[in-house]
């Protein structure tokens, strides 16, 4: 056998060109996604000093406290809600502790929303 009888070995290109256009299709596909942008028309004006805020905690035994201040009941707490609905510029942050009753802080809630109270939070 000579030397040139023997075939050269060839490499198909067919499937690495397979794969070069699929790459280059996912690249096509996903780059319109990765620089979309989102436009907001945020408000402009000048910065204001946050709220007054009334801290109302609930304990996990149902204890309420007003700005550190025990409250014995949520009937007792109406009028403190009433006024807090009538100054209309300060925020009830009602914290409950994780263990506390769902209860309890629902009858909170209502309490505020019977009371008229606009700028409710509640913290986690």
């Amino acid at each position: 056998m000579s030397v040139h009888s023997l075939a050269e070995p060839q490499i198909n290109a067919t499937p690495l060109i397979d794969v070069m256009l699929v790459l280059l299709v996912i690249l096509i596909m996903t780059l319109p996604i990765a620089t979309h942008a989102v436009k907001l028309n945020l408000p402009q004006g000048p910065a204001t000093t946050p709220p007054p805020v009334i801290r109302l905690e609930i304990s996990a035994l149902g204890d309420m406290y007003w700005n550190n201040d025990r409250v014995e009941s949520v009937e007792a707490m109406l009028p403190r809600l009433a006024a807090l609905a009538r100054q209309n510029t300060t925020v009830l942050r009602v914290v409950p502790d994780k263990r506390a009753r769902y209860e309890r802080v629902a009858q909170v809630l209502a309490a505020a929303q019977r009371s008229h109270v606009k700028l409710l939070s509640v913290a986690p």
